[in-house]
């Protein structure tokens, strides 16, 4: 495949503080999402590829051009901004045909344009109307459409469903990848949102210090994590600090805090002894299972039940008062448990990855 962004080597310090150092590419025509904390260097990223920020070093090629020294207006790449930045006092038309305006291009051109990508994002016969007059997601798309319009070869997403409210946002990611999928342009995203970034990406960058600390698909990234951050940022974990008490390529022995013995994935084979942290997904842990010597089995104290619908779980505690996450699977009814009584709870040893300590805990 084509990449449509290449980054090499590129690098940002202020005042001695390395703000950013990355390298990648990303696919034409892909969903690429860059996802991580507030204050991990994202948005600095992104406004270096728009050509907002200058870097200190490094390279940035898009579509095949380097872009050093070419400002943000003459770059094959458009920037969305988290509070869209449309113009009230004009209609949708005349927001989308902005660009195109300053660019001096015929009426008529402009005119079939603005049509054909009003279109394009769902939205014909929109281009009389005020801004006012649209609802949140039509306004998200009215701005993508103003960006679209100048047909960049990129387009950079700025957090823009970070002012929405959460119904809207969560059609919204929806909305976004059926329209990134239709339209073809390469999406480049940052968010610190890890739903947003797995619903829509075909690929995911997790930022952290400046760093990726791992680049993958949405599903490599959940369930095969590389590093401690990436597990815990990644989805919800219930982490349980440790020891090794054996350890093979395959397998670790594993004996948490509390004197519990666990079976689980190591990450990082090591010798027994070393403190490590074990990382479980809650909806890993089986509830009331039968008993079978392949499961690793537990008890613990029902504290509340977090009624969610598909998303329900299990808050828990073990004898030491640690508090675990359990989810409360939809395919099996568990109406009889009451918070104080005690449940069996077990999980198979795959599920769990075990992370030597020394690495990066973020």
């Amino acid at each position: 495949m084509t990449a449509d962004l290449v980054v090499t080597g590129l690098v940002k310090n202020f005042d001695g503080f390395r703000a950013v150092d990355v390298s990648f590419s990303v696919e034409k025509g892909s969903f690429f999402s860059i996802l991580g904390p507030s204050g991990c260097g994202k948005t600095t990223l992104l406004r270096m590829i728009a050509g907002f920020e200058e870097p200190s070093s490094g390279q940035i090629i898009i579509s095949g051009r380097d872009m050093a020294g070419v400002p943000p207006n003459h770059r094959p790449a458009n920037l969305v901004f988290q509070h869209l930045a449309l113009f009230p006092m004009m209609n949708v038309a005349a927001n989308i045909a902005f660009g195109l305006k300053r660019r001096r291009v015929a009426a008529a051109e402009i005119r079939r344009r603005t049509e054909e990508i009003l279109e394009r994002v769902e939205l014909p016969g929109y281009g009389d109307k005020a801004i006012h007059q649209l609802s949140g997601g039509q306004k998200q798309r009215v701005a993508i459409a103003r960006c679209l319009i100048l047909d960049p070869k990129v387009l950079l997403l700025d957090e823009p469903l970070g002012a929405l409210d959460l119904k809207l946002r969560e059609q919204m990611k929806v909305e976004l990848k059926k329209l990134q999928a239709k339209i073809g342009t390469t999406f480049i995203y940052i968010t610190h949102d890890q739903s947003e970034a797995l619903v829509m990406s075909d690929t995911v960058a997790v930022m952290h210090r400046g760093r990726f600390e791992q680049l993958g698909s949405p599903q490599e990234l959940y369930h095969d994590p590389h590093t401690p951050f990436v597990a815990g940022f990644v989805g919800e974990s219930n982490k349980w600090p440790g020891e090794l008490i054996a350890c093979t390529a395959d397998e670790a022995e594993f004996r948490t805090e509390e004197g519990y013995l666990f079976r689980a994935r190591p990450k990082n084979p090591t010798a027994p002894g070393a403190r490590a942290s074990l990382f479980l997904r809650p909806e890993a842990i089986l509830i009331e299972p039968e008993a079978s010597p392949a499961l690793n089995s537990f008890a613990a104290t029902v504290r509340a039940i977090l009624f969610d619908g598909a998303n329900s779980r299990l808050l828990t505690t073990v004898v030491s008062g640690r508090e675990l996450l359990v989810a409360l699977p939809q395919n099996r009814a568990f109406d009889h448990i009451r918070v104080g009584e005690a449940v069996n709870l077990g999980w198979h040893p795959g599920s769990g990855v075990v992370f030597v300590d020394g690495e990066d805990q973020g």
